[in-house]
């Protein structure tokens, strides 16, 4: 299941794309469930980034690799990849994709993840869009708004 999700704001794209690092990272964290991020290396290939994931009731342990980076003239883009994922997830792939857009940037989340059920990955589809498009707001007031989409 893909999840396409896309934010103007007015900052520069190579700018916006430098700014991806702990810090943004915790701005952008839901308020639930409760995120404590255990390692933190960075966007780089090879680089790891650890979580444990607090509902209340019980812990889970997100770990994503960063697989791939990318920097041109009209965007820039790293990707983490799931190397251990909260159930029901199996598999989770996450493209954070800057578009150079005017003189600001577009900012891309494409989530692909999979549950191995295509129904119960339907099912996810609404909490996966609600826990993503919390990030919209944070983003325009870290890089600047620039329109409603």
């Amino acid at each position: 299941m893909q999840l396409h999700l896309q934010t103007n704001v007015q900052q520069d794209y190579l700018k916006v794309f430098h700014a991806f690092d702990e810090q943004l990272f915790r701005k952008l964290s839901p308020p639930y469930p409760k995120t404590k991020l255990l390692r933190f290396d960075g966007s780089e290939p090879g680089d790891v980034v650890a979580l444990e994931l607090q509902t209340g009731l019980s812990c889970h342990r997100w770990t994503s690799l960063i697989t791939e980076r990318n920097i041109t003239a009209t965007e820039a883009y790293f990707i983490d990849e799931g190397q251990e994922v909260p159930s029901p997830l199996r598999q989770w792939r996450h493209k954070h994709l800057i578009t150079k857009n005017g003189n600001g940037a577009t900012i891309h989340d494409i989530i692909n993840y999979s549950t191995g059920n295509k129904v119960l990955d339907l099912l996810l589809y609404p909490l996966m869009l609600s826990q993503f498009s919390m990030r919209k707001p944070i983003y325009r007031k870290v890089f600047g708004l620039r329109d409603s989409n």
